[in-house]
């Protein structure tokens, strides 16, 4: 079935932003038959585990590629250039393995997919995707979020 990039808090590596995974069974369902890269970049881009929670400020992931909005922490500390190189990295990681389509965290300002945090730190949704799932379609890996999270 394929080689398919996982964002490695789904396989609970204990690496999200609050130092816990999000291991789901229908995430392991979906992934029966499939080879499996596990990968963050977040930590890939060299922040910490646990870190401070941090959302896209100014649009979404192929905005902050674009140059015109930023990943800002809720201390307002500018961590783009950190989300930037972990999205490379992935990139990296998924051509590398061939992956053909990769299964995200959602609403992750580096792996949502469809909708991500607005910036505000209220919980708000908007339309749009995270910087290393804007990444990876613009490179034409097919992004899905994951199920059950």
């Amino acid at each position: 079935m394929g080689t398919i990039l996982v964002s490695a808090c789904l396989r609970g590596v204990p690496c999200r932003f609050d130092g816990r995974h999000k291991a789901a069974s229908e995430v392991d369902e979906a992934l029966d038959g499939h080879d499996v890269v596990s990968f963050c970049p977040e930590v890939a881009g060299g922040l910490a585990t646990p870190r401070r929670p941090a959302e896209l400020v100014g649009g979404d992931g192929h905005d902050v590629l674009d140059g015109t909005a930023r990943v800002v922490e809720d201390t307002g500390r500018d961590v783009t250039a950190e989300f930037m190189d972990g999205a490379r990295r992935a990139l990296a990681a998924a051509e590398h393995a061939g992956c053909t389509e990769a299964l995200l965290m959602p609403r992750s300002p580096s792996c949502g997919s469809g909708a991500v945090y607005d910036g505000s730190f209220t919980g708000e949704l908007v339309p749009g995707d995270g910087v290393t799932a804007a990444l990876l379609r613009r490179h034409g890996i097919a992004v899905r979020p994951a199920p059950g999270t």
